[in-house]
């Protein structure tokens, strides 16, 4: 199945985002454009990929030791960019350096499950909202979100997601941060 590891905001959140997001969408040429789902925003920490079913239970038992080794922390979305002309997102503010080292410790547990791993850039905590078609710029939509942060929330969870079924996403996982009570 096609996995990947993330945090979700919340509902309010969500919310929030939507205003610019509206804007952006209002924007000439942005029918051009695959608009994400609302109902399935979210910060990737790592992508799997295609993952062998028989690897999912190891998998879920490493993800749940990297949860409970990171205490939960503040978050909000905040203002956004592009990678180049193939992605419109929303940043993150606050708890970014948090979410970074979340992002290396899944990494490093998936590979340690033995599901290979290829980043080609660094990791930078996004929250994708478009997706362009390499002839449109991107520059007017990502500048729509230019000074906008959401209300702050608290990251509780990591979460596994299943990409590609429908729903889009379906969460098939998803473990507390901290240690346990």
């Amino acid at each position: 199945m096609r996995l990947f590891a993330a945090l979700l905001p919340p509902q309010d959140a969500a919310l929030q985002l939507g205003a610019p997001v509206d804007r952006a969408r209002a924007l000439p040429g942005a029918d051009r454009l695959r608009w994400t789902e609302r109902s399935g925003w979210h910060f990737t920490l790592a992508f799997l990929g295609e993952v062998d079913d028989g690897l999912v239970p190891a998998l879920e038992e490493r993800l749940a030791l990297t949860a409970r080794e990171h205490a939960p922390f503040t978050l909000r979305v905040a203002g956004g960019g592009r990678f180049g002309d193939r992605a419109v997102w929303a940043g993150a503010a606050g708890g970014v350096t948090q979410v970074g080292r979340l992002a290396a410790g899944v990494e490093a547990a998936v590979r340690e499950v033995g599901v290979p791993m290829e980043r080609e850039h660094s990791y930078v905590p996004h929250l994708t909202l478009a997706r362009g078609d390499g002839g449109t710029g991107l520059g007017p939509y990502a500048e729509t979100l230019a000074g906008f942060e959401s209300s702050p929330w608290t990251v509780r969870e990591l979460v596994l997601v299943r990409s590609g079924s429908r729903p889009r996403y379906e969460v098939v996982a998803a473990w507390p941060l901290g240690p346990g009570k």
